[in-house]
């Protein structure tokens, strides 16, 4: 494709455009994103479990000269996405709406706890991780119908409330580098190493209309970053669009 990113380097770490980089965590196969420019970084999501999330915000400190993250976007309320939010005390967390309640309310940290046992992350660590995402830690920023710009300084980001369809909150990432295509991180919108996964919280029924809207939000010469799997075209996401509405979850 047009645009198309280098490998990932020996940390697995990708450069997709001048200072927009994504990782396949291990385990889960999560992706996270962090973009930088001249006025700070923001990460896209966390990784599953603290230790996870610590070995995110080395790599991301690492990679932008020592610039601290200061924003962390969430995509979802799902574990493998938000229990390493704790490595990140002094980030502004952003999120769709409705994404505060799924993190702070007890309902949705009980969910988040039994979710990530469940697939295999150690129950303790679980439990602290869920633990600190309790009522006000961390307070969320949440994007409603008016989207979120940042200027990272030569990097623009638009943190967009995308959904629902995945979960009841999904945010995208739509990252307009110095150089190159668009960047956009769409969480688990879009999936690449596997069918898309719909649980009991997904809205299966606007999945189809949020993957339009992250179309028309990115354009066809973009470069669209999964939740889980290789980065993909435009086509790849219509084609995703398409199963979808004829049921395809």
């Amino acid at each position: 494709m047009a645009g198309e990113p280098g490998a990932p380097g020996p940390d697995g770490w990708q450069r997709l455009a001048p200072g927009v980089h994504r990782c396949r965590l291990p385990g889960w196969d999560c992706t996270v994103g962090l973009v930088a420019g001249a006025g700070g970084a923001l990460l896209v999501d966390a990784g599953g479990t603290p230790r996870q999330g610590a070995a995110v915000r080395d790599a991301a400190l690492r990679l932008t000269g020592g610039a601290p993250v200061r924003h962390l976007a969430l995509t979802h309320p799902h574990f493998d996405h938000v229990l390493g939010a704790g490595a990140f005390p002094g980030a502004e967390v952003v999120g769709a709406a409705g994404l505060a309640e799924a993190l702070g309310g007890s309902a949705g940290r009980a969910a988040l706890y039994a979710d990530a046992v469940r697939h295999g992350a150690p129950a303790a660590g679980a439990r602290a991780a869920v633990d600190g995402l309790g009522p006000g830690a961390p307070r969320v920023r949440e994007v409603g119908a008016e989207p979120y710009g940042l200027d990272l300084g030569g990097v623009r980001v638009l943190l967009v409330d995308a959904g629902p369809g995945h979960t009841a909150c999904d945010l995208a990432v739509l990252v307009r580098p110095a150089a190159g295509p668009a960047v956009l991180f769409c969480g688990d919108l879009v999936e690449e190493s596997g069918p898309p996964q719909a649980g009991p919280d997904a809205v299966a029924h606007r999945w189809p209309a949020a993957l339009d809207g992250l179309l028309r939000l990115a354009g066809e010469d973009a470069l669209y970053v999964p939740g889980h799997g290789a980065v993909v075209d435009a086509a790849f996401v219509r084609a995703q669009r398409d199963a979808l509405a004829r049921g395809g979850v």
